[in-house]
């Protein structure tokens, strides 16, 4: 048995984000979603300079989703006008 494939969960972030757009929650849903970024970017920078850490895979982990929730939502919300 196998989970939905990537076009399908494609799929549904693009409807969602439709969603959000029909609505007029798109400036709501962008700003939570940059808020989130920028959380996991202050997060991740404190990791790796205020702490002990050898492993830097975590720190660099949340800076990577960090750019990628502060860059997505304006992403998303393109692909879904264009649809």
């Amino acid at each position: 048995m196998t989970g939905p494939s990537n076009a399908d969960a494609m799929d549904e972030v693009l409807e969602v984000a439709e969603l959000a757009a029909d609505s007029g929650l798109e400036g709501i849903v962008t700003w939570i979603l940059r808020l989130v970024g920028l959380l996991f970017i202050v997060v991740g920078l404190g990791l790796w300079l205020l702490t002990d850490m050898g492993l830097l895979f975590v720190p660099a982990g949340l800076l990577v989703a960090g750019v990628v929730f502060l860059a997505a939502p304006g992403i998303l919300l393109f692909l879904a006008e264009l649809q």
